[in-house]
């Protein structure tokens, strides 16, 4: 019996020492880091009011059988380019610095009109509640303000977030999706930067919160977290939901265990991953998955594929999951692989350009509609689709295909060419073009052919401007952050200053910045009074960084979620 308990001890002490070692390979390394004590403040975790929901039982259980991969990393490709020669110039920096000043202005105006709501109203002034009315600014803004070295403004913020109350909402039901990326993807990045105990602890409490919503009969989760229906084991996968909803949770709960040790976030997101891995080829178009899929039926029979409004960030998790794995989990480059294959062949497409754009060598990414003979390709491109550049040249890099790392950098440019073909320097929302008839060969201008399916109105190639609106998004600058990162081209921080100055000019009100109704318009924008949290979190993060030294935020040593929150890449 001694024997026995003594052989028990052992087994545990070594287990127990496994655990260690493995989460120790996923924390924060520790450094001279900015503390909150020197800034005159306490970080303290204070639980939410109400209900545990780490007691809540689960309805219909499953066995944890999903574990982290062990074993030494699979080498993958490095991501940035060498910058031995790297020097800092003074044009750079002055550009850095000229980032910096609009995010503390538009910081500032929400501290001081909308703080610990959402959102900033940036012309009248208020404060909204978008996303349950948990501070989703400030939550969503953490990360961008230790990144610019903002540690007084961190430590307000962060100790704010430890103390968010998740029962303090007057909604019934949240988004999975944003609360996962802005909330739980910001709380998790600035523990990985800055190491404060606190926010690990609050974004656990959060992560057990939307670990309910996993607790369906099939472990697929809906689009909405129910709080009444997931204390009653009553919630389902939705019928007709957004793939990228379900689909687009997996980094943030990777992370969370990771840094936890415990394994029910992992296991619950792989659940999501063999959905995907089994329906891949079952579509109707094989190899990638619908705008809106039937969770609850697990099937995936809708006619549309995209990789804009609905799917996006489904397809931008795949690579990205390698990396948080470490490259341990070969499903996820097979799964990209097999989809970009299909996009190469479907969505990519160019434009038709008159001589004078000859020399821009671009592509966009569009749609395709399945019918039972034949598939439609819709040459229309969108704002959230520009994200599509990075995602090419990422697994270009990791994967070592140089074809991709191309192919990245020509639909990157290709938002780069649609900010300046507007009157106000943005791009619209949703806009259509005028394609070549194939996307090799030639493709002469066809003066006839674009009077006939373009609009005069608008610069020669483009055909509407369907939603012409530009809602302050990252996704065109992102990819430009990330190509920078890849090949060290410094003409592309030309390309990005440009953004930038224009966006600035069209979008800047009294307080801060806002979204403007229509990109077409001559002689000033129209301001629609919002600025969501990823103005903060993403935009001006993506400008910064790009006008910042290549070892600030390394792409070989942090993946960044769909909401730019930096992850530490494990060691």
């Amino acid at each position: 019996m001694d024997r026995r308990i003594s052989r028990l001890a052992v087994v545990a002490g070594v287990f127990l020492l496994a655990i260690i070692l493995l989460r120790s390979s996923y924390a924060a390394p520790s450094s001279d880091r900015p503390s909150a004590a020197s800034f005159g403040r306490d970080v303290r975790f204070q639980p939410s009011s109400g209900l545990d929901w780490s007691t809540l039982p689960q309805r219909f259980p499953v066995p944890l059988t999903h574990q982290l991969p062990t074993g030494p990393p699979r080498r993958l490709g490095r991501v940035q380019h060498e910058f031995s020669k790297y020097k800092r110039d003074a044009t750079t920096k002055k550009r850095q610095d000229a980032v910096r000043a609009a995010f503390v202005r538009s910081w500032n105006s929400y501290k001081k009109h909308a703080w610990l709501r959402d959102e900033l109203t940036p012309v009248t002034g208020e404060g909204k509640t978008t996303f349950g009315g948990w501070a989703a600014t400030m939550v969503d803004a953490l990360d961008t303000l230790w990144i610019m070295d903002l540690h007084e403004d961190f430590f307000l913020a962060a100790a704010a977030a430890a103390q968010l109350d998740w029962a303090n909402t007057t909604d019934t039901s949240v988004n999975l999706f944003e609360t996962t990326i802005r909330h739980l993807g910001g709380l998790l990045s600035a523990y990985d930067l800055s190491g404060e105990p606190a926010l690990l602890r609050k974004a656990t409490e959060l992560g057990n919160m939307i670990y309910m919503a996993f607790d369906t009969p099939n472990r697929l989760p809906g689009f909405w977290l129910n709080f009444e229906n997931a204390k009653q084991g009553q919630q389902i996968a939705g019928i007709n939901d957004p793939s990228a909803s379900p689909c687009s949770l997996s980094l943030e709960m990777t992370r969370l265990t990771q840094l936890t040790g415990d394994v029910k976030y992992y296991d619950a997101i792989s659940r999501v991953t063999d959905f995907l891995e089994r329906t891949q080829n079952k579509s109707k178009l094989p190899g990638m998955w619908p705008k809106t899929i039937n969770f609850r039926d697990e099937t995936v029979n809708e006619s549309g594929f995209t990789l804009g409004a609905l799917a996006d960030s489904l397809y931008e998790y795949l690579p990205k999951m390698a990396v948080i794995l470490g490259g341990r989990e070969p499903r996820y480059e097979r799964m990209h692989l097999a989809a970009m294959d299909v996009v190469v062949d479907h969505l990519l497409f160019r434009p038709m350009l008159p001589d004078s754009e000859k020399h821009h060598d671009i592509l966009f990414a569009g749609d395709a509609y399945v019918h039972p003979d034949s598939i439609d390709h819709n040459p229309e491109g969108q704002h959230l689709s520009c994200f599509t550049g990075g995602m090419f040249a990422l697994g270009g890099k990791l994967f070592d295909i140089p074809e991709h790392v191309k192919i990245g950098e020509r639909l990157a440019r290709g938002c780069a060419w649609a900010y300046e073909a507007f009157p106000a320097g943005v791009m619209p929302e949703i806009f259509g073009i005028v394609p070549c008839s194939s996307a090799q060969g030639p493709c002469p201008w066809d003066e006839e052919r674009w009077r006939k399916d373009g609009d005069e109105s608008l610069k020669k190639g483009f055909s509407n401007a369907r939603d012409p609106r530009y809602i302050l998004r990252p996704e065109a600058i992102e990819s430009l952050f990330i190509l920078y990162r890849i090949t060290g081209n410094e003409e592309l921080r030309d390309v990005a200053w440009r953004m930038f100055q224009s966006i600035m000019a069209s979008t800047e009100t009294i307080l801060a910045n806002s979204a403007i109704a229509d990109v077409t318009a001559q002689g000033g924008t129209t301001k629609l009074d919002s600025m969501e949290s990823f103005w903060l979190a993403e935009t001006l993060k993506y400008f910064y960084l790009i006008f910042s030294p290549p070892d600030l935020i390394s792409l070989d040593e942090f993946v960044l979620n769909t909401e730019a929150h930096p992850f530490r890449r494990p060691k």
